[in-house]
């Protein structure tokens, strides 16, 4: 169940409680999550988006039970995330694994993350966000406008899902310019170390070890 929004250039498709049968988004996926805060040990995920790279985007609402919906049990959303063979690509993937993991109870891998990725190859600038990246690297602008508006809503507003929807529809060709960079500074290899690593780090982030931090002296 669900109901297509039209954005400029885009077409932005919400189901309610999980992705319907038989979507193929492809050998990597583009996804983020809404919550309700950036504690993923307390905050509930609200929606997860995906983008094939198409220049469209499906957002999948999760609704608690206590509030009509089915909670965790979206299987044909769980299967994707955890498919060995679909590479699931992020901006910032320490908190989007770690969210999935406490509020789905899946390890969602393997992952490649356009934040670390940036942060190895743009060390003369510390302006790694999705907004600026999208600016810098690929000359589109996108809107933070609806970043902290209230994802628990029972219905999303077309503004809501057209924010969702802006945060993967540009990490394909993203992760196109950055994975260039990796290669020419040589440093993919050690990118692909640090996103294997990924869901041990938001096991540790759920555990509390964030701080104190156990690689520290």
């Amino acid at each position: 169940m669900g109901h297509t929004l039209f954005a400029p250039n885009a077409m932005i498709k919400l189901h309610k409680h999980d992705l319907p049968d038989g979507i193929d988004f492809g050998p990597v996926v583009a996804i983020d999550t809404e919550t309700m805060g950036l504690d993923p040990r307390r905050d509930r995920l609200c929606l997860v988006q995906l983008s094939a790279g198409d220049g469209n985007a499906h957002c999948v609402q999760i609704i608690p039970e206590s509030l009509g919906g089915r909670g965790a049990d979206c299987p044909n959303l769980k299967a994707l995330l955890t498919r060995p063979d679909v590479v699931k690509l992020f901006h910032f993937a320490r908190f989007d694994v770690a969210i999935l993991r406490a509020a789905l109870g899946i390890e969602c891998a393997p992952v490649r993350c356009t934040k670390i990725a940036a942060k190895l190859v743009r060390t003369f600038t510390d302006r790694h966000g999705l907004k600026d990246l999208c600016r810098e690297l690929l000359g589109v602008e996108i809107s933070k406008q609806q970043q902290s508006s209230d994802w628990g809503a029972p219905e999303l507003t077309p503004e809501q899902l057209a924010y969702a929807a802006s945060d993967v529809l540009h990490l394909h060709a993203l992760w196109a310019k950055l994975e260039g960079l990796l290669r020419r500074e040589g440093r993919l290899e050690l990118a692909e170390s640090c996103f294997r690593f990924l869901p041990a780090r938001g096991q540790l982030d759920l555990l509390g070890y964030e701080d104190p931090d156990i690689f520290s002296h």
